[in-house]
């Protein structure tokens, strides 16, 4: 279907192609972010688990449950970069 003219609002329910050159895959600025976000994951579970009774920190420590969550958490943002977003496909 061809794209409505300048200035025309499309219908409800037609697609539209973005203009060639327009979209734009993720970079540096993403990267840096996802990995700045990690970071402060990792930090505030830390802290977490030092700020928790004892007998809860062994749980955590003595287990794999970190590994576990941050596995876990790496999946769903490898799941996320990966599928289409809406209206791509």
């Amino acid at each position: 279907m061809a794209d409505p003219p300048e200035g025309e609002t499309p219908a409800p329910g037609t697609a539209t192609t973005p203009p060639p050159g327009t979209t734009r895959s993720p970079g540096l600025r993403e990267a840096l972010l996802v990995g700045g976000l990690t970071v402060v994951v990792v930090l505030l579970a830390a802290v977490v688990s030092f700020l928790l009774p004892p007998a809860i920190g062994d749980v955590v420590f003595q287990t794999p449950l970190l590994i576990v969550i941050l596995i876990v958490g790496t999946a769903f943002v490898l799941l996320r970069i990966t599928r289409p977003g809406p209206g791509t496909r």
